[in-house]
Formats: C-alpha cells, sequence, structure tokens
C-alpha cells in the first residue's frame, strides 16, 4: 500500500458518508498525511476538521497522531495547542512535541520540555532520546547531550543503531571528537548512517586524513557509501585544501557509476575555490550536466571576491540577483566585491537596491551553553541581563590584544566608513560578545564552545587565536562551515577556512 493510499480510501468514505469513521482509521489517516512533505499539512487540516466533527478530538490517540503531524510539517504553534489541549500525554506525545521543537532548532524549548517531561514521572524511550541528543547537537549543547548520555546508560534505555548514531553526530557537532570516535568504536554493527556520522565529524572538525581512513575502513567492512559519506569524503579535502585527492576520489566515484547530486558538485567546487583555482572552478561548473544551483553559484562568487577578480565576480553576482531577487546574501556578496577591489560607486548601488527592496541582511547571530541553557547574542545587540559585565570583560580583552601588537583587520568591514568605526563594528561580532560571556561565567579548563550561524570574519579568527593564548582557554568555534579550535594562540584549521 502506498503512503496515499489511506488518505485516498478515508476520501472515498467521507463521500459516500459510510462507513462512518472510528479513531484507528483517522489514526492511520493523518500518518498518511505525516509522509508527504508537499501536500500532508493542507490534507491534514482537512483530515482534522472530520476528527472534530466526528467527535475525536479528544481521543488520546488522535490527538498524537495530529501532534506528530504539525510537527513533522513543522507548525509548531498548532502542535502546541493540541498538545496543551491533550488531558492525558504518554511518552508518544512528549516525544512527538520534543521532536517538532527540536527539528525546528527551538533548542532551550526542547530541552524545557524534557525537563517537564521527567517531572510528571513519564519515562523518556529511544524516540524521545534521539529528539533530545539531536538538539544538543544542532546548538552544540555539549554538558546537556553528556548528561542525556549518562540518563541513557542509568535508565538502561536501549542504545540501539539509532540512538548510537545520533550520539556519535552529536558528540562530533559539539567538537569532542575523542568522545565521538570512542561511542562509535564501540558500536558492535554500523550501518552506511553511523559511518557517513563519523566521516562527516571529522570533517568538519579539520580532521580530513583520519576521515579518509575511516572512509577506507568502511570499503574494507564492504558497507555501501551512501550520498551522505562521498559529501563527507569531498568535504574533507575541500576542508584541508587535499585538491589531488579530492579530484582522485571524485574520479573513483563517477567510475562506479555514483550519479553526482549538486552536493556532490557543490563540495568540489568549494574544494577548487579554497585553493584559490577560480578558473578550473568555473570550467568545472559550466561543464555540469546539472544547472548549478544558487549555492554553487555563491561559492563560486566567494572564490572571486577573495581573489579580486571582478569581471566573473559580476556577472555571477547579477545572475544570482536575478535567480534569488529577496535573498539579502546575494546582495550583501556583490557589494562585498566591488568593496574587496575599492569601488565603492558599486557597492552603495547595489546596497541602495537592497534597500529600496526592503531587504535586511541576516545578522550574525552567536550561542554558548552555560549551565544547561543556551544564551545567544546578535552583532551590536546589548539586550542580555548581563551586558555590563560582559562589555568590562570585551574591554579587557580590546586592551590585552592590543597589547600584542595585533592590527584589526578592518578590511573585513566592508563598508565606507572611517576605520574607528571599523574597530567597533569588529569588536562587536557576535561571537566576541560570547566568548566574552563565557570568560565571565566559566574558569579554566573549562572549554568555551560557540556557534555562529555566519563564517567566521577573519579578524575575529585572529583575535580568537590571540584571546585563547592570552587566557589560557581552549576556544571551540564552530561557524557556517567549520569547526574551530583555538588552543595556545593557534586553530584547528591552520588558517585554511
Amino acid at each position: 500500500m502506498s503512503s496515499n493510499e489511506p488518505l485516498l480510501i478515508f476520501k472515498k468514505l467521507v463521500k459516500r458518508n459510510y462507513p462512518k469513521p472510528n479513531s484507528f482509521t483517522l489514526v492511520f489517516v493523518l500518518k498518511s498525511c505525516s509522509f508527504s512533505i508537499l501536500t500532508g499539512f493542507s490534507e491534514g487540516i482537512q483530515v482534522h476538521k472530520h476528527v472534530v466533527q466526528c467527535g475525536y478530538g479528544r481521543n488520546l490517540f488522535v490527538q498524537t497522531s495530529l501532534l506528530n503531524l504539525y510537527g513533522k510539517c513543522e507548525e509548531i504553534g498548532l502542535a502546541e495547542k493540541v498538545f496543551d489541549e491533550m488531558s492525558e500525554r504518554n511518552v508518544v506525545a512528549w516525544s512527538a512535541m520534543i521532536s517538532g521543537y527540536s527539528r525546528l532548532g527551538m533548542v532551550n524549548e526542547c530541552f524545557g520540555l524534557f525537563r517537564e517531561m521527567q517531572k510528571t514521572g513519564v519515562v523518556p524511550d529511544k524516540v524521545t532520546m534521539v529528539s533530545v541528543i539531536s538538539a544538543c547537537a544542532m546548538s552544540a549543547a555539549l554538558d546537556l547531550g553528556r548528561w542525556v548520555h549518562s540518563y541513557i546508560d542509568k535508565r538502561s534505555i536501549e542504545n540501539d543503531l539509532e540512538l548510537s548514531t545520533a550520539l556519535v553526530n552529536m558528540y562530533a557537532k559539539c567538537g569532542y571528537v575523542e568522545k565521538a570516535i570512542e561511542v562509535f568504536e564501540a558500536m558492535p554493527f554500523k550501518d552506511a548512517k553511523a559511518w557517513s556520522s563519523m566521516i562527516v565529524g571529522l570533517a568538519v572538525n579539520g580532521l580530513a586524513e583520519y576521515a579518509l581512513v575511516t572512509f577506507s575502513r568502511m570499503n574494507k567492512a564492504k558497507v555501501e557509501p551512501n550520498h551522505v559519506t562521498l559529501v563527507g569524503v569531498l568535504m574533507a579535502c575541500a576542508h584541508s585544501g587535499l585538491v589531488s585527492e579530492g579530484k582522485r576520489y571524485w574520479a573513483s566515484m563517477i567510475e562506479s557509476g555514483v550519479e553526482p547530486s549538486l552536493e556532490h558538485y557543490g563540495c568540489m567546487v568549494d574544494l577548487l575555490c579554497r585553493s584559490n583555482l577560480i578558473d578550473e572552478a568555473y570550467s568545472f561548473v559550466e561543464a555540469m550536466p546539472l544547472a548549478p544551483c544558487p549555492a554553487i553559484l555563491r561559492t563560486l562568487l566567494v572564490g572571486c571576491k577573495k581573489n579580486k577578480i571582478l569581471d566573473k565576480g559580476e556577472v555571477l553576482g547579477q545572475h544570482l540577483i536575478e535567480l534569488e531577487p529577496w535573498n539579502a546574501e546575494n546582495y550583501i556578496l556583490l557589494s562585498s566585491l566591488y568593496a574587496s577591489v575599492s569601488d565603492w560607486e558599486e557597492m552603495r548601488h547595489v546596497r541602495k537596491q537592497m534597500k529600496d527592496k526592503g531587504i535586511k541582511a541576516m545578522p550574525g547571530c552567536s550561542s554558548i551553553e552555560v549551565d544547561g541553557f543556551m544564551h545567544e547574542f546578535v552583532m551590536g545587540d546589548w539586550s542580555h541581563p548581563e551586558a555590563k559585565e560582559i562589555k568590562e570583560v570585551l574591554r579587557d580583552i580590546s586592551q590585552r590584544v592590543y597589547s600584542t601588537g595585533h592590527e584589526p583587520w578592518i578590511a573585513t568591514i566592508l563598508h565606507n566608513v572611517s576605520d574607528e568605526e571599523k574597530e567597533i563594528a569588529l569588536c562587536e561580532h557576535s561571537e566576541r560578545l560570547a566568548i566574552a560571556f563565557g570568560l565571565l561565567k566559566t574558569k579554566a579548563p573549562t572549554v568555551i564552545r560557540i556557534v555562529k550561524n555566519l563564517r567566521v570574519c577573519r579578524d575575529c579568527h585572529e583575535v580568537t587565536k590571540i584571546i585563547s593564548r592570552l587566557y589560557n582557554r581552549e576556544i571551540i568555534v564552530r561557524d557556517r562551515v567549520r569547526f574551530h579550535r583555538f588552543v595556545n594562540g593557534a586553530c584547528s584549521c591552520r588558517d585554511f577556512w
């Protein structure tokens, strides 16, 4: 039976008005709706109306199915409404709501509801734990992730393949690679998803050689690599500048009959652009049998900006604006290209286009976990309750960093403003605020772990290296691209990112 067949049969029953649906019918139909990404929500709304009409609006199993549907469709407001109306909640209902929060990255809500679940005495199962662990991975909440792992062991919750893989993913995304490897090696059986999680985790943490050795082990174990595995392998090569190795894996992939996806092509373009092989990357994209997606074109544009290649970059930027006229990143990259070659007039023209269309850039946002709670910081935002203390720490950082002879990389601020304004802007980048808060609230040897939604700028990268040495602190920053582990004035990326 196909996933939408129950829905088709249900529509016939409703049209005939016989036989009347019962709770079992409605549960199966709602489950069918949850499988459809495109039409599931609209169909589910219609079924929900029938649920109310048939008098099953307070049925625990039907409510749980509705909750699961809305959570999967990312309609969290409706999911919360159903959850709040439930007079009785079993482990499936709690898990569905927690999963909904986790899926949307609402980590504090996810953790809060998990704590509330424990207070009510409902014992979580492995499904609950996978959702909580996924939220920990998303937010790099390592302390909470460790506690959850310990809770799983103490409660003897079945640590099956899915749960173990989630733990590997969580530890890797929190920058605790040693623990990820430990969990991975202890798994009695590893499927393609487990191997892929480990390979990708090693790749984003800058351990390219280890990732490629793990891929070799996977092949020897005769586990067929999947789409994600090969993305991880190419990503490992890209993040460490292993151009010849990346080309070799690409050729092997093609020879083995694997049809590359846009994500695979994107990894190869990234590999070439990171190594400043822009012309080769450009030719590679032009020879693609698939139309390049905007993400690939943006990678090329970033390469052009980095190497100040105006002619190609200008064409790419204009094309991106035509493809995605409401995406702020396209305008910012093109204006940054012009600024990199000091063409302020064209830069202002692109910025004016943004302003006239009412397009606003996504602000830099960084988060840090302290005492089991995620604290978020936005560039230049001083609304945090401990803002005064954070400013004092920032002043101390600035003075000590300045005393080392560091000259701010004001060239990274691509606006036609004074140098003093540029220096102030750099000091208020979100990761600086988060690091200051980490220094304020924790002591060595506690690792300061930051998650940022954008790529770390060159000046913040240099300053964080200096902070790690001056304050004798290990700092791990997970930006949009990869991990940076700062220890004693050096970064794990070796300044290649």
